[in-house]
């Protein structure tokens, strides 16, 4: 990423959190890398190495916890406005890491048994997952709300690859999962789609951080989607401007 990282001279503590929480998005968004390129070329290595990317979320995770209450004393409402989206980052980002984790370890135990269309979804979905990161990764430095709105969207597409994979094992001409393979693949696909839903979170902060309104909270009476209802508040808010 080539983004400069925002310093607060007058709270190093807020500028090492800041820090840590884009580190800890580079640390998530590679160890989804790492289970594409290793569902797409075989290579075990791959996976074996996100544990590495999971232990410094963790340790991040750590170190965050630890800071934080110290760098928030010292915080203009600016800056703890920002240090509390930092937290809430980086544990849906040490989640992302655990996600990712438990995904390579069970691909790592029954790869050569996986088919190949269900080696493809992977591909697929930890592809989106990889992007959606880095785009709320961005998102959140340069406060772009419509990018923060593409990491929502991006949710949908992870949903609807784990609905073919489970119903591929699961709505076969039995009705169920019927070898350890196919019941290993559908732990795969849920903590992959589980890792796209805190991805997703990270988009819904970032909406709330620069907006100040929760995005979940539109959707209460609604029929829409709750991010088209943010996207329509926002341009509303825009024509007030006017």
């Amino acid at each position: 990423m080539s983004a400069v990282v925002p310093v607060h001279p007058e709270n190093p503590a807020s500028s090492r959190l800041l820090e840590l929480t884009l580190s800890a998005c580079e640390y998530a968004r590679s160890a989804a890398g790492k289970a594409a390129d290793a569902m797409a070329s075989g290579n075990l290595d791959l996976l074996a190495s996100i544990d590495q990317d999971e232990r410094e979320l963790d340790r991040i995770d750590q170190e965050m916890d630890e800071a934080a209450v110290f760098a928030i004393t010292e915080s203009t409402v600016r800056e703890a406005r920002e240090l509390l989206a930092c937290m809430k980052f980086v544990i849906d980002l040490e989640r992302i890491g655990d996600l990712l984790s438990s995904f390579a370890g069970r691909a790592a135990a029954v790869f050569p048994w996986i088919a190949q269309e269900d080696r493809e979804d992977f591909v697929r979905i930890a592809t989106v997952l990889e992007q959606m990161i880095a785009d709320a990764r961005t998102a959140f430095l340069e406060r772009d709300i419509n990018r923060a709105l593409s990491v929502l969207k991006a949710d949908s597409v992870i949903d609807r690859l784990r609905n073919l994979i489970f119903i591929r094992h699961v709505e076969g001409s039995d009705g169920s999962a019927t070898n350890q393979g196919s019941i290993q693949v559908l732990f795969m696909a849920q903590a992959l789609e589980r890792a796209g839903d805190h991805a997703k979170n990270l988009g819904e902060e970032v909406c709330h951080y620069v907006s100040g309104r929760t995005v979940r909270h539109l959707s209460r009476s609604h029929d829409k989607p709750y991010e088209q209802l943010f996207i329509d508040w926002i341009r509303e808010k825009q024509k007030l401007k006017l």
